[in-house]
């Protein structure tokens, strides 16, 4: 969402390859056509995220009363994940993993792939014909005014098992590339659609860091003012961190990463591989060659403690950082969906309650009352704040003052304009 979906685009050029009439509709920012959805033999609907997920689930009924004789597809992350309860409410096949060639299949027939593929692909370039234009879309906001963003992928899936991410249920420590050609043709053909900027959407970039820099030096080559935005995890920072002039060299902006928790206990129970020193220590190496990092956060954990809150943002500024994370960052709260591998520690397994269809997830109370009403006080602050299209500096300083953390530290924020940013930035 806020990115001109790859997983749209992708297998609308291997079903139109194989001859079938295909239309295309990015339910996040328009509409699908009624007479489109009437006319199909084949409706199938991507899940790449849980936001998505829920959003399908809100106009199923709809799908199926116009057309009650499509054949149902759900398709992506978060489709197998939530497989029985996408086939209770009438979803006819599941696919997971590299899903092209098993939806070029069922659209003719067949219906041999499983559930999750982890097969080796050679990938189409992504046909982005009927979506959206990229103007739609999330914008590159820099120091000299905002850019067309473009959104491909050069890889799926990761070599990681982190227990709390979507990824790790369906991959199982599996990644696969995109081809350099096709990741190439895909940019050079959003490029000519006016984008100034490009989103890697791969999980982690760094996977194969070698398919990733042949990659970005051949954009480099070929439009050096092009720049562009990676994920890559801390330990894989400090792993390769040889790369990082390089990536700088050749246009990247800034690199997210999923830094998660601030808290050494909390990261050892999400298996990051990391820990708040290496966290830092990461940070500084980026600083030191001019590369910005933009960190994610699971703040509100069942370990959170309205202490520890208030340390988590007392540490953001004491780094610098309160300008560097989105505000919606300072609000989430764990999410743990079907498949979760966090569901496999048993301190987790007392303290949930039964999965919950609506919200597509496992509920848990924190045993502090307290934690959760500030979580809920700091959402509805950032939401509000949000609305009001208020600095994110400002919004940092509301949370850090509704927290109670305290007298501001002696520390000088950075001029949020001179760090770019996405007008949208990914969460699921």
């Amino acid at each position: 969402m806020g990115r001109q979906p790859f997983g749209l685009a992708s297998p609308a050029a291997w079903l139109r390859a194989a001859g079938h009439r295909v239309t295309v509709a990015d339910l996040a920012c328009t509409h699908v056509s009624g007479v489109a959805v009437e006319e199909a033999d084949l409706i199938a609907v991507h899940l790449p995220m849980h936001t998505a997920t829920r959003l399908f689930l809100r106009v199923l009924d709809r799908i199926k009363l116009a057309n009650p004789w499509a054949h149902l597809c759900a398709y992506g992350l978060y489709a197998p994940l939530n497989a029985d309860m996408l086939r209770r409410n009438g979803v006819d096949s599941i696919l997971g993993g590299e899903f092209e060639q098993g939806l070029a299949e069922l659209a003719s027939g067949h219906c041999g792939q499983p559930r999750v593929s982890l097969a080796r692909q050679q990938f189409l370039v992504p046909d982005r014909t009927d979506l959206p234009p990229l103007g739609a879309y999330a914008r590159l906001v820099t120091i000299d005014g905002p850019r067309m963003v473009a959104y491909t992928e050069a890889s799926r899936g990761c070599k990681h098992l982190c227990r709390h991410c979507p990824v790790v249920p369906v991959y199982q420590g599996a990644f696969r590339v995109v081809q350099s050609d096709v990741v190439i043709e895909d940019i050079r053909r959003q490029v000519a659609a006016g984008a100034q900027h490009v989103t890697f959407g791969d999980p982690d970039f760094f996977n194969g860091p070698s398919h990733a820099m042949r990659i970005v030096e051949t954009l480099h080559a070929e439009w050096p003012a092009l720049t562009y935005d990676a994920t890559i995890k801390v330990e894989h920072l400090l792993q390769h961190r040889e790369l990082l002039p390089r990536l700088r060299d050749t246009g990247c902006a800034f690199v997210t990463s999923a830094v998660e928790s601030l808290d050494d206990a909390v990261l050892e129970r999400f298996a990051k591989r990391h820990t708040r020193a290496e966290f830092i220590e990461a940070l500084e190496l980026m600083r030191a060659v001019g590369l910005p990092m933009s960190p994610t956060f699971i703040p509100f954990t069942p370990w959170t403690t309205v202490e520890s809150y208030r340390e988590f943002l007392r540490e953001l500024a004491a780094l610098d950082l309160a300008d560097q994370v989105a505000p919606v960052q300072l609000a989430i709260r764990l999410l743990l969906p079907e498949g979760s591998l966090l569901l496999e520690l048993p301190e987790v397994r007392e303290m949930i309650d039964p999965f919950d269809p609506r919200g597509l997830c496992y509920p848990w109370r924190h045993a502090d009352p307290a934690v959760d009403e500030l979580q809920r006080a700091v959402q509805v602050t950032i939401k509000r704040e949000d609305r009001r299209k208020t600095p994110r500096a400002e919004i940092f300083r509301k949370v850090f003052d509704l927290a109670g953390a305290g007298q501001w530290p002696d520390t000088p924020l950075v001029d949020r304009a001179t760090i770019p940013y996405l007008t949208e930035p990914w969460y699921c």
